[in-house]
């Protein structure tokens, strides 16, 4: 008992001595083990936390995949399989090829074509009575293109009224060399006309594309030399305004209707024989005239290119465009004084007078005489004389035998006349 007595009280000194004598250890060390307790988590925390991240990463990529086919803009690509020399494996192949489409500068087009513009001046011979020897005297200018070149020669295709009556012709090419021009033939009525310079030209023909597919809206381009060489090889871009326009347009051969191109690309004076081509760089017209009135823009015509190859290759082959002719002068009724017709009807207010007979011609050796009033030929009416070219050029050719209706002092008469060439 003694013992036992002895050892608790022991105990009780001891525990009062570190009571007493250790508060702050014993108070640290409760505090500390706290804070690891409270800093260290649990394993199975961590191993829950990994799992959730894999299958949420899991589900989200099946979630892309299935909905990314659905969306709008997605397009499946194939793969394509590049072949490889294998001596144990087979697979169906695609070749694979590099495409690369040609990048066409509209500058370099147009300086291309612009070497086949040359500038053309009309030389005409002019004297006075204080000067009796004539000297050439330029009376104008405009545009060609070179169409055609050989060795020893080029051909240029321009308008009619660029060079007619003309006593010389001087050409203008692109590296300013000067030329005098040969002329192969004209064309009045159509406006066209062909030169010729002889050497070793510098400068490729320009070619032709097919008028027939221009529309409206496509992109032309006119290059000439408005208000003279000063300017030379002048661009303008627009667009084609319309297709198969008819303009009636007065030429030293008569009144006569002209199926043109219609564009608004400046074209002005000095234009007049230059080019209007595509963007591919090909001719699809001849500039040939503008509407120039006040308050009026915009308003350029040509002539069609498919028109002008067969325009060329006649005055080519005969200096002129062979036609049907009957030998007649004419001038419209409508303005002929009435007292010059006598006896006509008062009914009878449209057709062609005529006012002159070539004597060797068809209308001659027919009975047609001056101040006779054609009203229709093979029963189509005449109303005036651009009616009558234009059914006897587009109807008939030479050989053909017409019947002609006219009123010859107040009378109705019908003459019948076997169509000559008027090719001289």
């Amino acid at each position: 008992m003694y013992e036992e007595n002895k050892n608790i009280e022991q105990e009780q000194t001891n525990e009062s001595y570190a009571t007493n004598e250790t508060p702050q250890l014993e108070e640290f060390t409760q505090i500390n083990k706290q804070s690891r307790i409270e800093n260290k988590p649990p394993k199975s925390s961590k191993l829950k936390s990994f799992f959730m991240t894999v299958t949420a990463g899991v589900i989200g990529s099946a979630v892309t995949l299935t909905a990314v086919p659905y969306l709008p803009n997605y397009h499946e690509t194939p793969n394509a399989v590049v072949s490889q020399s294998n001596s144990n494996t087979q697979s169906s192949n695609v070749d694979v090829k590099h495409v690369s489409a040609p990048v066409n500068s509209l500058a370099d087009t147009i300086e291309q074509a612009s070497k086949a513009i040359v500038g053309i001046d009309n030389f005409q011979q002019r004297g006075n009575r204080f000067q009796p020897s004539n000297e050439d005297v330029k009376t104008g200018s405009g545009s060609g293109v070179i169409f055609k070149k050989t060795d020893d020669a080029a051909y240029i295709v321009t308008n009619n009224h660029v060079i007619e009556n003309a006593d010389k012709v001087e050409v203008t090419l692109s590296n300013g060399e000067k030329l005098s021009a040969e002329l192969i033939g004209t064309d009045p009525l159509s406006d066209i006309a062909v030169i010729k310079i002889s050497g070793k030209i510098d400068a490729e023909p320009l070619n032709f594309g097919d008028s027939s597919q221009l529309r409206a809206g496509d992109q032309v381009l006119a290059i000439g030399n408005p208000l003279g060489l000063d300017l030379s090889r002048t661009v303008t871009q627009g667009i084609v305004s319309a297709v198969n326009r008819t303009i009636p347009v007065s030429t030293s051969a008569g009144e006569w209707d002209v199926e043109v191109i219609q564009t608004d690309a400046a074209i002005n004076p000095g234009n007049s024989g230059g080019a209007l081509i595509n963007t591919s760089g090909q001719l699809v017209g001849i500039n040939s005239m503008k509407i120039a009135e006040s308050g009026v823009e915009g308003l350029g015509f040509a002539i069609p290119s498919n028109e002008v190859q067969m325009i060329i290759n006649e005055l080519i082959e005969n200096g002129q465009v062979v036609r049907p002719y009957v030998g007649v002068g004419l001038a419209n009724l409508e303005e002929i004084p009435r007292f010059y017709v006598p006896n006509l009807p008062d009914s009878i207010t449209k057709g062609a007078v005529v006012t002159n007979i070539d004597p060797n011609s068809a209308a001659a050796k027919a009975g047609i005489q001056v101040q006779d009033i054609i009203v229709a030929i093979n029963g189509t009416e005449v109303n005036n004389s651009n009616d009558f070219r234009k059914t006897l050029y587009s109807k008939y050719k030479i050989g053909d035998q017409v019947k002609i209706k006219l009123y010859r002092q107040g009378e109705l008469k019908t003459v019948e006349v076997t169509l000559t060439s008027n090719k001289k």
